[in-house]
C-alpha cells in the first residue's frame, strides 16, 4: 500500500486562498487568489447610455426574472473567512547568517465564498464546509454593504454544508422550495459573489439531478446545472423562476481548470438535504447523526453475477449483516445483492454506502434484493451510525486510544490507493498501553490480525474473538505505511 496521494488541484467553485478546498481532485476549479489591492473602478472612460429592452414587443410583454431577484438577491451575501498560518523563512536554516530570523512568520490567508440567509429572525446563513474550513474568524457582507462578525455553528464535511450565525437585523431570508421536485430541464438561477466582483447571477437549466460518482469528497445526490458557476459562488444560492431556494451552490468542473472558462458543469447540493443537515447542527450543536443498515458489502463482478443468477453485473452484494443492525432487523442476509433502495438504482457498494449516508436516523428505506435468484422487498428502519469507540472496550491492548469513523475524503482516498476503507485514531493517552506500542492521533488503521475491516463498525466486530497477538496495519501522514504490534 502506497501513501495517500495529495490531491492539490481540485476546489469547490468558491474558494478563495488555498486553504478552502483541501481534498478534491484535480477536474475540480482551482480557487482564484484573493486581490486586497485591487484599484476601484476607473472614471477615465466615458460613460455610455445603458441599452434597454422594451417592455414589450408586438404588444407581448418580454419575461424578465428582474422582479424576483429583487427578492432574492438581499438574501445572497460574501461570506469571508480568514486564517491564521506559519510560514517558515524562505532561507531555512541560513536565515541568520543573513541576519534574518530563522522562526516561522504568521500570516493571514484570506478566503472568499457566498452564502445564504435561510432564516432572518435568528440570523442563520447556510454555506459550504470548503468555505469556511479551519477559519479563526468568519465575516459576512450584507447587500446593503453592511459587514458583520460571524458565529460557527458547525459544518459537515461529507455533504460540504456549514452553518453560520450572524447577529444583524433587517435581514432578508429566501424562501426554501422543494429540490425533490426539480426535473431536467427546470429553469434555475445561480446568485453569487465569483472572482470578489461583487453580486452576480447566472442562469442556465436542471441538466441532471440525483448526480453522484463526480470526483469530490463526500456524500452526494448533487443537482447538476449549466449555470455559471464559478470560482466564489460556493455556498451561493441555486433558486427557481418562483425565487424559491432549491440548492447551495458548491462545485463547478472542467478538466482544463479554472482559467479555461465555465463548460457548463455546475453542481448545488438539493436544499432538502442542506436543510436536513443545517436542522441537525443548529439543535445538535454541531454534531449530525446517520442513519445506517449495519452491513459489509462488495460490489458484483460478472463473475459473481454468474453465480448469483444475475443478469448483469450490479447492485450491492451483502457480505454480512451486524447483529442488532437495521439490516438484521430487516431481514437482510449475506449473500444477497441489493439492486434499489427507496426506488434509487445501487450500481455497487459504494453507491448504497453513499445512500446509507445521506439518510437520517431513523429513516424509512425499501430495499429491493435478489435472493438465491429471486426478488423480494425488504423494509428497514435505520440506526444511528457510530462515530467513535473507545479502544479500552475493545481490547486491553488498546487502552488509552479512540477510533473513529473515516470522513468522507480519507474513505475516497484510500479507494484510490486499492483500501476500501479503515478507521482513524482519535486521541491516544501519552503512556498508556496504545501509546507505548506505538499508536499516535491521525492514524489510519486499515487491516490487522483481526481482519480487513471498511468501517468502524466492521472494526469493531473484528474483537468479538480477540486475538492471541494484536497486528494493526496503519498509514501515517508523512512517514508512510507500517505494522504495529499491540502489547
Amino acid at each position: 500500500m502506497r501513501p495517500l496521494p495529495t490531491l492539490l488541484a481540485l476546489t469547490a467553485a468558491a474558494a478563495f486562498g488555498g486553504f478552502v478546498a483541501l481534498g478534491l481532485y484535480q477536474a475540480l476549479d482551482r480557487p482564484a487568489l484573493a486581490r486586497e489591492d485591487a484599484p476601484p473602478s476607473s472614471s477615465i472612460l466615458p460613460t455610455t447610455a445603458a441599452a434597454a429592452l422594451p417592455a414589450a414587443v408586438e404588444g407581448q410583454p418580454l419575461p424578465s426574472l428582474a422582479p424576483m431577484l429583487k427578492r432574492v438577491t438581499p438574501a445572497v451575501v460574501s461570506v469571508y473567512s480568514r486564517q491564521t498560518v506559519r510560514v517558515a523563512s524562505p532561507l531555512g536554516p541560513f536565515a541568520e547568517l543573513f541576519g534574518v530570523p530563522s522562526m516561522p512568520r504568521e500570516r493571514v490567508q484570506r478566503a472568499l465564498g457566498s452564502g445564504v440567509v435561510i432564516d432572518a429572525q435568528r440570523g442563520l446563513i447556510l454555506t459550504n464546509h470548503h468555505v469556511v474550513e479551519n477559519a479563526d474568524g468568519v465575516s459576512v457582507t450584507l447587500g446593503d454593504g453592511r459587514t458583520v462578525e460571524a458565529e460557527f455553528l458547525g459544518s459537515d464535511p461529507d455533504t460540504d454544508v456549514a452553518l453560520i450565525r450572524i447577529p444583524a437585523k433587517d435581514l432578508t431570508q429566501i424562501p426554501l422550495g422543494d429540490s425533490d421536485q426539480l426535473q431536467v430541464g427546470d429553469f434555475v438561477v445561480a446568485v453569487g459573489n465569483p472572482y470578489g466582483l461583487g453580486q452576480t447571477v447566472t442562469s442556465g437549466i436542471v441538466s441532471a439531478v440525483g448526480r453522484s460518482g463526480i470526483p469530490v469528497a463526500g456524500f452526494q445526490n448533487f443537482i447538476q446545472t449549466d449555470a455559471s458557476i464559478n470560482p466564489g459562488n460556493s455556498g451561493g444560492a441555486l433558486v427557481n423562476l418562483q425565487g424559491q431556494l432549491v440548492g447551495i451552490n458548491t462545485a463547478s468542473f472542467n478538466p482544463s481548470g479554472s482559467m479555461a472558462g465555465n463548460i457548463g458543469l455546475g453542481f448545488a447540493i438539493p436544499i432538502d438535504l442542506a436543510r436536513n443537515i443545517a436542522e441537525q447542527l443548529y439543535t445538535n450543536k454541531g454534531v449530525v447523526r446517520r442513519g445506517t443498515l449495519g452491513v459489509t458489502t462488495q460490489d458484483v463482478t460478472q463473475r459473481l453475477a454468474d453465480g448469483l443468477g444475475l443478469d448483469t453485473p450490479g447492485g450491492a452484494l451483502i457480505t454480512g449483516v451486524y447483529p442488532g443492525s437495521a439490516g438484521a432487523a430487516a431481514g437482510l442476509q449475506a449473500g444477497d445483492v441489493v439492486l434499489q433502495a427507496n426506488g434509487q438504482r445501487i450500481t455497487n457498494g459504494a453507491a448504497l454506502h453513499n445512500f446509507e449516508g445521506l439518510q437520517g436516523v431513523g429513516s424509512k428505506v425499501t430495499l429491493d434484493v435478489r435472493r438465491d435468484g429471486k426478488a423480494l422487498k425488504l423494509d428497514a428502519t435505520l440506526k444511528e451510525q457510530l462515530r467513535e469507540v473507545s479502544g479500552a472496550t475493545l481490547d486491553a491492548r488498546l487502552t488509552g486510544a479512540t477510533f473513529d469513523e473515516l470522513d468522507e475524503a480519507t474513505r475516497q482516498q484510500l479507494r484510490g490507493m486499492g483500501a476500501n476503507g479503515g478507521v482513524q485514531v482519535g486521541t491516544v493517552t501519552e503512556r498508556s498501553r496504545a501509546w507505548n506500542s506505538g499508536l499516535r492521533s491521525g492514524d489510519i488503521v486499515y487491516a490487522g490480525s483481526t481482519g480487513n475491516f471498511t468501517d468502524l463498525a466492521s472494526f469493531r466486530s473484528g474483537f468479538s474473538k480477540p486475538p492471541a497477538q494484536l497486528l494493526l496495519n496503519v498509514w501515517r501522514d508523512g512517514t508512510g505505511e507500517g505494522r504495529l504490534l499491540m502489547r
